[in-house]
C-alpha cells in the first residue's frame, strides 16, 4: 500500500517529519518498508534562463538556445518548443537527470548541434498538464536553483506492508486514522463532504431505468448504485491523474480515474458499468450456475466454476463479483450512461474466486481480506459526486441500497484487569477508553473495572477482548510497556534418558574417528536376499511402502546394515577407501496387516580400509576384527558398561558374516548385538570389493545396562604389583572364557585391581592346534604396600584353576 503525505494531510493535519511518522507507523503494526521523495526526480532539474534563442541551421522546427544553467559558462540546448524565448526561465533537466519514464538525460548532438540537457514542459515533470510547450516559470527565480526548491514542491511517499488483519489501512482514510492516533493533540480524520448537487440531477429516479436482485446474499450482504447521465469520457484531471501516479496506478479515463481514487481514499472498491450495455437495465447478484467462459477487462478468457458469484446483467454475467468486470460491459469512449456499483461481499468466496481464476486486483486484495459493511454508500455517492463534476454529468436521482443481511455492530465486554495482567500495565478505564477512541471506537464505562467497547464496522480484524488488548499495547507503544519476567525461576525439564543416550553416542564416536551416517529408512526390497538372512529370521519382516520415493528404496529396513554398506559403495566410488561410520536410528518389522510396525532403536558401524593414514611414521595396515572389537569396547566403557562377553555367534543367526569371524556382545545375561567380518558373498551383493567390519546393538539394551548412578573411588594411596601368567591352550578355547574364569576368582580376592590379556602367540615352536595366551594381574591393596608373600599363595591358586579346567598347560 502507497500514500503520499500531502494526500494525507487532506484528512489530517500532520505536523510529524517523515521519518518520524515512518518510526511510528511501524511501531504501530504498520510496518512501513520504504520512505521516498515523490520528486526525487527532479534531483537534477534546475531553474535555467534562456539567454539567447536562434534557429537550428538543419532542422525548421528546433531552436538553438543559449542557457544559463547556473553553471561557470552558458550552455547549448536545442529545443522543440515552439513558446521558447530570450529572457525566460524554464526547467531544465542537466545531463544524468532521470525524468519519468526512464527518460535519461545526457550529452548529444542534433541534426549536426550540441545540445547539452533538455528544456522541460511541465508534463514531462509530471508537474502541469501542459504538453505543447516547456514551462514557463514566470520571473523572479535564479539560475541554477534546484527546481523542487524553486517551486517549493516536497511530497512524500510511503510504502505500507499491511498484515492480512488490517484491511483498514487499505485506503488513505486509513492510514490517516492511525497516524491521528498518534499526533499531539489526537486527531480526528476528516472525511470528505459529499454533496449531491441538485442543480445536476435529472427528474427521473435510478428506479425508473435500473433494478438490483440478489439471489445469493450470503456471498453479497449488500449492493449500492448509483447513475450518470450524459457523461463525457476523456483524460482526467492532472490533479487526478497525479494523486493515481503518485502511487503507482496509471491512469485510464476519467469515470474509471474517479472510481480508482475512491477505493484508494476510502478502501472501498468500486465498478462502473456502461448502462447501455446492461441487457434490460437489470443486475443481478448470483453464482455462475455452470462452468462458463468469461472475457474481462484485461481481455482474457477465464473459465469459471459454478459456484464462482458472477455480476450479471437481464441475459448474461458481466463482471466475476469483487474481482473485475467484463470487456462487455466496460466504459469507452463512446459511453454517455454510467451505473456505479459500490458492493460488499463475503471475503472467503472472493479470495476462492480469484485464486481460482488466477487474477490478482486491488479490488480482490482488499475484498477478500473484508471491507467496511457500512461504507458502500458513501464511497459510492463520492464517487458520483466527482464523476459528476469531472465528466459533467448529470446525476439520476435517488440511489439503489439492497441490503438483506444487515450487519450488527459488534460489542466487546472488556475487562482492565485482565487486559492489564495480560499486558503488564496498569490503564485505567478511562486510559483504554482515550486510547481505543483515538482509532474511532466506542467506550462505555459499565462498571468500575469494565467497559463496554463498540467496534467500528471498517475493524473487521476485532473480535474479542484479546484484539482490543493488542490495540491498545500497540496504539499505547510496545517500546513503552516493561519486560517483566517471571516471578518462579524457569526450570528445564529432564531429557529422557533415551536422548542422553543418543546424545553421549554422539559425541563418544567421533573420539574413535567415526563419522556419524544419516541413511533412509528405506531400502531395497532385495535387501534381505543380499544379507543371505534366512527365511525364518525376524528380519524379513519388512513393510511394504505404499508409494515408495524410487524402486530403490521400496521396504522399510530391519537392519542398519545394508544402509551402511550402501554408504561404503558411495565413498568407495569417490576414490574413499578408509572409512569409519556410525549409525543410531530406528528399524522396523512389520506385524500383521493394516497395523504399524514394530520400531526398535538401533546403532550400527561400520570400518574398513586402512587403520591409519599412511605417512613417513607410520606403514600402511589394513584393519581386522580386532580394532572393531576395541572400538566396541571403547564405546562400552564410555556408557559405563561393565563386564562385556564377546562370544561366538550361532550358525545362522549373522550369515552375513564370514564364519569364524563373527561374534555376539553379551552383558549379565542380556544380548547387546553382534559385530563381524562381512562375508564375502554379501560383499559381491553390494559391489563391494574390500573387507567391511560392522557392528548392530540395541539401544534399548545399552540403555537398560547403563548405571542410574555413578561412584568414585578415591585415588589409590599405595602402589601396585603385577604379576604375569601363561598358557598353552587349545586354539578353540576362547580367551572371554578365561577372562570370565579369573572375574569368578578375583571376586574371591580384594587385592585384585584389574586382570587383561597382553600377548597372543601362534606358530613355532608351539604344536599345531595351540596358542598361547599371557595375561597379568594387578594387585594393590588400600592399606598397605603389598610384597611378594601377599599374593603368591592366591597368584598359585588361580593360575592351577586355569590350567586344570582349560586342559592348559605351562610353557616348556
Amino acid at each position: 500500500m502507497k500514500v503520499s503525505l500531502s494526500w494525507l494531510k487532506e484528512y489530517i493535519p500532520v505536523g510529524l517529519a517523515p521519518l518520524e511518522i515512518s518510526d511510528r507507523l511501524t511501531m504501530a503494526g504498520l510496518e512501513v518498508d520504504s520512505v521516498e521523495g515523490l520528486y526525487d526526480y527532479l534531483d537534477n532539474v534546475v531553474v535555467a534562463r534562456v539567454v539567447d534563442v536562434r534557429k537550428h541551421p538543419n532542422a525548421d522546427k528546433l531552436s538553438c538556445c543559449t542557457v544559463d544553467a547556473g553553471g561557470d559558462e552558458p550552455v547549448q540546448i536545442v529545443c522543440g518548443a515552439p513558446n521558447v524565448r530570450e529572457g525566460m526561465y524554464v526547467s531544465c533537466a542537466l545531463p544524468g537527470a532521470v525524468l519519468p519514464g526512464d527518460l535519461k538525460i545526457k550529452k548529444s548532438k542534433l541534426r549536426g548541434e550540441k545540445s547539452c540537457g533538455m528544456l522541460c514542459s511541465g508534463s514531462e515533470l509530471m508537474l502541469a498538464a501542459d504538453a505543447s510547450g516547456i514551462m514557463d516559470l514566470g520571473e523572479g527565480y535564479e539560475a541554477g536553483t534546484p527546481l523542487e526548491k524553486a517551486l517549493g514542491i516536497s511530497d512524500t511517499v510511503f510504502e505500507i506492508d499491511l498484515t492480512p488483519n488490517r484491511p483498514d489501512c487499505l485506503s488513505v482514510i486509513g492510514v490517516a486514522r492511525e497516524i491521528g492516533a498518534f499526533t499531539e493533540p489526537m486527531g480526528r480524520v476528516k472525511l470528505p463532504e459529499v454533496v449531491l448537487p441538485r442543480e445536476k440531477m435529472v427528474n427521473e429516479s435510478i428506479h425508473d431505468f435500473a433494478k438490483v436482485s440478489i439471489a445469493d446474499p450470503d456471498l453479497c450482504p449488500r449492493y449500492s448504485a448509483g447513475m450518470l447521465f450524459d457523461v463525457k469520457v476523456g483524460s482526467s484531471p492532472f490533479w487526478l491523474r497525479q494523486k493515481l501516479e503518485s502511487v503507482g496506478l496509471t491512469p485510464v479515463n476519467n469515470v474509471v480515474d474517479v472510481t480508482n481514487f475512491v477505493m484508494l481514499e476510502t478502501g472501498q472498491p468500486l465498478h462502473a458499468f456502461d448502462f447501455d450495455n446492461l441487457a434490460k437495465g437489470e443486475i443481478i447478484v448470483r453464482k455462475a450456475g455452470s462452468a462458463i467462459d468469461f472475457t474481462t477487462l484485461d481481455s482474457k478468457e477465464h473459465k469459471l466454476e459454478s459456484d464462482m458469484l458472477m455480476i450479471c446483467d437481464g441475459e448474461r454475467p458481466v463482471a466475476i463479483a469483487g474481482v473485475m468486470g467484463g470487456v462487455n460491459s466496460e466504459i469507452s469512449d463512446a459511453t454517455t450512461r454510467v451505473l456505479v456499483e459500490s458492493a460488499y461481499f463475503n471475503p472467503v468466496s472472493i479470495r476462492r474466486t480469484a485464486k481460482k481464476t488466477g487474477i490478482a486486483t486491488d479490488a480482490s486484495h482488499r475484498f477478500e481480506r473484508g471491507v467496511d459493511p457500512e461504507g458502500t454508500v458513501y464511497a459510492m455517492k463520492r464517487a458520483v459526486s466527482l464523476i459528476s463534476e469531472i465528466c459533467g454529468a448529470s446525476i439520476v436521482k435517488d440511489i439503489i441500497d439492497e441490503h438483506p443481511l444487515k450487519s450488527e455492530p459488534k460489542t466487546i465486554s472488556l475487562g482492565t484487569e485482565a487486559l492489564n495482567t495480560r499486558l503488564g500495565t496498569d490503564f485505567s478505564c478511562r486510559a483504554i477508553g482515550e486510547i481505543l477512541k483515538s482509532v474511532e471506537f466506542g467506550v462505555e464505562q459499565t462498571g468500575e473495572n469494565q467497559l463496554d467497547v463498540l467496534v467500528p464496522t471498517f475493524r473487521v480484524d476485532v473480535v474479542r477482548p484479546e484484539d482490543l488488548s493488542e490495540e491498545v499495547a500497540r496504539l499505547w507503544g510496545y517500546n513503552n510497556i516493561k519486560t517483566s519476567y517471571p516471578l518462579v525461576p524457569a526450570k528445564g525439564k529432564i531429557l529422557a534418558p533415551v536422548l542422553l543416550l543418543r546424545e553421549k553416542i554422539r559425541q563418544v564416536m567421533p573420539g574413535f574417528s567415526f563419522f556419524e551416517a544419516i541413511n533412509y529408512n528405506f531400502i531395497h526390497k532385495e535387501s534381505c536376499d543380499r544379507l543371505k538372512l534366512s527365511e525364518s529370521d525376524k528380519r524379513r519382516s519388512v513393510e511394504t511402502i505404499l508409494n515408495p520415493i524410487s524402486d530403490q528404496m521400496s521396504v522399510l529396513r530391519t537392519s542398519l546394515v545394508p544402509g551402511l554398506l550402501e554408504t561404503m559403495k558411495r565413498n568407495n566410488s569417490q576414490q574413499s577407501d578408509s572409512i569409519k561410520l556410525f549409525e543410531v536410528g530406528k528399524v522396523f518389522f512389520a506385524t500383521q496387516k493394516g497395523k504399524l510396525p514394530e520400531e526398535k532403536e538401533m546403532i550400527g558401524g561400520l570400518i574398513t580400509g586402512n587403520r591409519t593414514e599412511q605417512s613417513w611414521f607410520s606403514k600402511k595396515a589394513i584393519v581386522d576384527f580386532f580394532d572393531l572389537k576395541g572400538v566396541v569396547e571403547g564405546l562400552l566403557n564410555e556408557l559405563m558398561i561393565a563386564d562385556a562377553q564377546f562370544l561366538k555367534i550361532q550358525e545362522g543367526d549373522c550369515p552375513y558374516f564370514e564364519e569364524g569371524f563373527g561374534a555376539v556382545v553379551k552383558v549379565s545375561d542380556k544380548i547387546v548385538g553382534s559385530l563381524g567380518k562381512i562375508d564375502g558373498v554379501v560383499l559381491k551383493n553390494y559391489g563391494l570389493k574390500q573387507d567391511a567390519y560392522v557392528f548392530d546393538f540395541d539401544l534399548a539394551v545399552l540403555l537398560s545396562l547403563m548405571p542410574e548412578s555413578i561412584q568414585a573411588d578415591p585415588l589409590p594411596r599405595f602402589p601396585s604389583i603385577s604379576r604375569d601368567m601363561t598358557f598353552i591352550v587349545d586354539n578353540q578355547i576362547e580367551v572371554g572364557a578365561i577372562l570370565g574364569q579369573m572375574k569368578v576368582l578375583a571376586q574371591k580376592q580384594s587385592l585384585i585391581e584389574d586382570y587383561f590379556l597382553f600377548d597372543v602367540f601362534e606358530g613355532k615352536p608351539l604344536k599345531e592346534g595351540k596358542k598361547s595366551l599371557s595375561f597379568r594381574v594387578v594387585y594393590r591393596s588400600a592399606t598397605k604396600t603389598l610384597a611378594e608373600k601377599n599374593i603368591k599363595k592366591f597368584h598359585t591358586n588361580m593360575s592351577k584353576t586355569i590350567l586344570e579346567k582349560f586342559k592348559a598347560h605351562l610353557p616348556e
